[in-house]
């Protein structure tokens, strides 16, 4: 009587489970199948008993499976696969987590299994990676380009643009930032920046870095960040680059011209103030001037004869 009552009392449990319950042999035939799995697949338990358990016609995920589940013949006896089957529902996605049970000797008798419906948590992993790859496709299609960084200084995300453009292998781009720095003093005032956001958790202005790429060539890049503080720490910076090469390219252009500019200013008499295009008039309507000079002198006596 008691052990019909501690049969019962397991069988009710087994039974009532939502989560699908099967016992198969070494060979994968089904020994037992408790009532959530015959339900799901719409079979009856003298249907499924003796069929093989787990038959999989994909073959990318054949090799998967089966690389799996040698762990049920080898320590720890135990594994979990994903399933893909065809139920009443459609095409469903189980997750199996499998454990043998071992004789005296430790081997394998047979092999006991608990699968859960997660079909649902594939379908909303795979629309937030759907996601995530159009926000990256919108952070990627302007001209910031996104990074953050541990307070060590060590890369935490780096956009792909930041890879591209510093010459980056595969990864390589999440490893500490100054690495890529150049011995420009520039830099250094960069630097004093971050680590003063660091320290305050107050953001600081933009401020610009020159860095050099794989294969060896520099680039100017604008940074503006923002230090992330949670507990009044900071626990990382986060921000955006922009390549101002050719903007740094033409403002050392603008600088050197208007050095040229003054130069000639101060060879000039003082007439009032002058743009540096009439400095540029001046200098080729001088040159003018003097030939037209030279074309109003005399012819020279062995001209005349």
């Amino acid at each position: 009587m008691i052990m019909d009552a501690t049969e019962n009392h397991y069988r009710d449990i087994v039974e009532c489970q939502q989560d699908f319950l099967v016992k198969f042999s070494q060979e994968g035939r089904l020994l037992f199948v408790n009532s959530a799995y015959c339900e799901a697949l719409g079979k009856s338990p003298e249907e499924l008993v003796g069929s093989v358990f787990m038959p999989v016609t994909d073959e990318r995920y054949a090799d998967v499976v089966a690389t799996q589940m040698t762990k049920l013949f080898r320590p720890p006896f135990a594994c979990v696969v994903e399933q893909w089957i065809q139920t009443r529902k459609g095409m469903r996605c189980i997750s199996w987590s499998a454990r043998s049970i071992l004789d005296k000797d430790k081997n394998v008798c047979s092999i006991v299994a608990a699968g859960r419906d997660v079909t649902s948590n594939k379908n909303e992993q795979k629309s937030l990676r759907k996601r995530d790859e159009e926000l990256l496709l919108v952070l990627e299609s302007g001209s910031q380009m996104y990074y953050s960084h541990t307070p060590d200084h060590c890369m935490a995300y780096v956009s792909p643009r930041i890879r591209t453009l510093l010459g980056c292998r595969s990864g390589e781009g999440k490893r500490v930032w100054t690495d890529f720095l150049t011995d420009n003093p520039a830099n250094a005032a960069g630097l004093e920046r971050t680590l003063r956001a660091i320290t305050s958790g107050r953001r600081e202005p933009p401020y610009r870095l020159e860095m050099v790429t794989g294969r060896g060539k520099q680039v100017w890049v604008e940074a503006n960040e923002i230090p992330v503080v949670r507990n009044g720490k900071t626990v990382a910076i986060a921000g955006y680059l922009v390549d101002v090469t050719e903007k740094m390219h033409v403002e050392e252009g603008t600088a050197e011209a208007e050095v040229l500019f003054r130069g000639v200013r101060e060879k000039e008499p003082e007439t009032g103030s002058r743009s540096p295009f009439s400095a540029i008039r001046s200098i080729f309507s001088r040159d003018k001037a003097v030939e037209e000079e030279k074309s109003d002198l005399p012819d020279s006596p062995a001209k005349q004869h």
